[in-house]
C-alpha cells in the first residue's frame, strides 16, 4: 500500500512541478531583464529548490570516457561482457593505443569491484573505478533494480548473490583481484571461502574488503543496533511492499529504496536539511559553482534502487541478527562456508576512523576468519578523519587509501609471479 501512495503522491504533485520548471525558466533566462535581479534569483532559486525535491530521480550515468594514467589521457568505454537478469557485469575497456603512448604495454591485473546492493546504484562508486583505472583493468556489477526485474525471473537471495559472484570471477580468471565495497562482504568472502576449497582456478588473487560488516556484532552503530533490537517479523511487516504498476516487476515483493533512503537521510536529517539551505543560498547570491556541487552529490545520493524481499529479509537474518558468517555457522546450497581453508587469497582490509554504519572492528574480523592464511598474505588499515563515505570516495581514498590498495595487489601478483616463475 505504501508503494502505491509514494506513487500516487509523486504523480499528484506533477502539476506544482511543472509549474515550478516553467517558473524556474522563466525567472533563469538571460532573456528576462530582471533574471539577475535580487528578486529574480530568489524566485528562480525557490522553484529549482521545489522541482529538485520532487523530482524523479532515475539512474545515473557512468560519465567516465576518459581517464588520467602517468599524466597521459586515456580513452574509457563502459562494456557489458556478461549479464543475468539481476547483475550486468560492466568492464571500463582502456584504449589500447592511448596505454602504449602512456608506457603500458602489459595487461594489467584484472579487479572486479562488487558494488553494494543497499539501495544506491553501482554508479555511487564512480570515484572508486576512476582510481583503479589507473592501474588496472576493471569491472563492477552493476545490479538491477528489483522493480524492473519481471516475476517470470524468479527469485534474487543472498546466496544467489554469492553465485553470482563466484560466475563472475570465474569469467575473469585465473587469479582475478576483489574488492567488496560495504554491503558485499560477507557474500563475498563466503564465495571466495567455497572457491578456495574447491582449489577452483579462478579463486581471487586478493580481496580487499571497504567498510563491510563480517562481523556486526563489533562496535555497533545505529543501524546494526535497529537490527537487533526488532525482531525478524518487524522487518517482514514494515519494510516489505508490493512493486505497483506499470513497474516491469510489478506485484513483486520489494524493500522499496525510498524507504531505505529515507532511513539514510533520517540519521543525519539536520545536516541534509542545512545542505539544501546552502544550495538555496548559493542560488540566490548567484554562485552557481557552489550550486552545481550540491547537485552533483544529491542526484547521486537521492537515486535508488528496490531489493527482493527475499534478499533484503536474508540479509537481515544472516548478517545482522544470527551473525552466522562470524559463528562459522553460514551454509551454502547445503555447504558449511569455511573461511579458514583460504590459504593463498591475499586478504586486505580497509575502515574509517569515523564510520557510522560499519564500525571499526567489523572489517578487521575477516582476518580471524581467515585464520588459514600466513600473515604476509594480510594486512589492516584504517583511514583517519573519514566516514563511511569517504573509505571508497574522495580526497583521501585517491590520495591514502587507494595507493595502499595499488601496492597490496602488486605485492600478491609478485607472489603469483613467483609461483608460476618456480612451476
Amino acid at each position: 500500500m505504501l508503494y502505491t501512495l509514494y506513487e500516487a503522491g509523486y504523480y499528484a504533485t506533477t502539476p506544482l512541478r511543472y509549474a515550478a520548471l516553467a517558473a524556474r525558466s522563466f525567472w533563469g533566462s538571460p532573456l528576462n531583464p530582471a533574471h539577475d535581479s535580487e528578486l529574480g534569483r530568489s524566485l528562480f532559486a525557490g522553484a529549482d529548490l521545489f522541482s529538485n525535491l520532487t523530482r524523479r530521480y532515475g539512474k545515473p550515468a557512468w560519465m567516465i570516457d576518459q581517464v588520467e594514467v602517468d599524466g597521459h589521457p586515456v580513452r574509457v568505454r563502459p562494456t557489458e561482457v556478461w549479464s543475468s537478469p539481476w547483475c550486468k557485469l560492466v568492464h571500463f575497456s582502456r584504449d589500447m593505443a592511448d596505454m602504449r603512448k602512456a608506457g603500458r604495454r602489459e595487461l594489467e591485473p584484472a579487479v572486479l569491484i562488487v558494488a553494494p546492493l543497499s539501495g544506491h546504484y553501482a554508479t555511487l562508486l564512480r570515484g572508486t573505478v576512476e582510481a583503479f583505472l589507473q592501474d588496472h583493468e576493471v569491472f563492477i556489477t552493476d545490479w538491477s533494480n528489483a522493480r524492473d526485474v519481471p516475476l517470470m525471473e524468479g527469485r534474487f537471495d543472498f546466496h544467489d548473490y554469492i553465485d553470482q559472484v563466484r560466475k563472475m570471477l570465474q569469467l575473469l580468471g585465473p587469479r582475478p583481484h576483489v574488492v567488496a565495497v560495504c554491503q558485499p562482504g560477507p557474500p563475498v568472502l563466503a564465495a571466495a571461502a567455497l572457491m578456495a576449497e574447491d582449489e577452483d582456478e579462478s579463486r581471487p588473487g586478493s580481496m580487499t574488503f571497504m567498510g563491510s560488516p563480517i562481523d556486526a556484532r563489533l562496535s555497533p552503530t545505529v543501524t546494526n543496533q535497529l537490527a537487533e533490537e526488532k525482531p525478524f517479523a518487524w522487518f517482514e511487516s514494515n519494510m516489505i511492499y508490493t512493486v505497483p504498476g506499470p513497474y516491469p516487476g510489478a506485484g513483486r515483493r520489494v524493500y522499496p529504496g525510498f524507504v531505505q533512503l529515507a532511513s539514510f537521510m533520517s540519521m543525519n536529517l539536520e545536516k541534509h536539511q542545512e545542505a539544501h539551505r546552502r544550495y538555496l543560498r548559493h542560488l540566490m547570491a548567484g554562485d552557481g559553482d557552489s550550486a552545481d556541487k550540491h547537485l552533483e552529490f544529491y542526484d547521486e545520493y537521492l537515486s535508488v534502487l528496490d531489493l527482493t524481499e527475499e534478499f533484503y529479509l536474508q540479509t537481515v537474518d544472516v548478517v545482522f541478527q544470527r551473525y552466522l558468517l562470524p559463528k562459522g555457522e553460514l551454509e551454502h546450497r547445503g555447504r558449511l562456508v569455511r573461511p579458514d581453508l583460504i590459504r593463498d587469497i591475499g586478504l586486505l582490509t580497509v575502515e574509517g576512523e569515523m564510520d557510522d554504519i560499519s564500525g571499526i572492528g567489523q572489517t578487521q574480523a575477516a582476518h580471524t576468519l581467515c585464520s588459514g592464511l600466513p600473515d604476509e598474505f594480510k594486512e589492516d588499515y584504517v583511514q583517519p578523519h573519514v566516514g563511511h563515505y569517504g573509505v571508497f570516495n574522495g580526497r583521501r581514498f585517491r590520495e591514502e587509501i587507494y595507493p595502499r590498495v595499488r601496492a597490496f595487489i602488486r605485492r600478491t601478483e609478485a607472489v603469483f609471479d613467483k609461483q608460476r616463475a618456480a612451476a
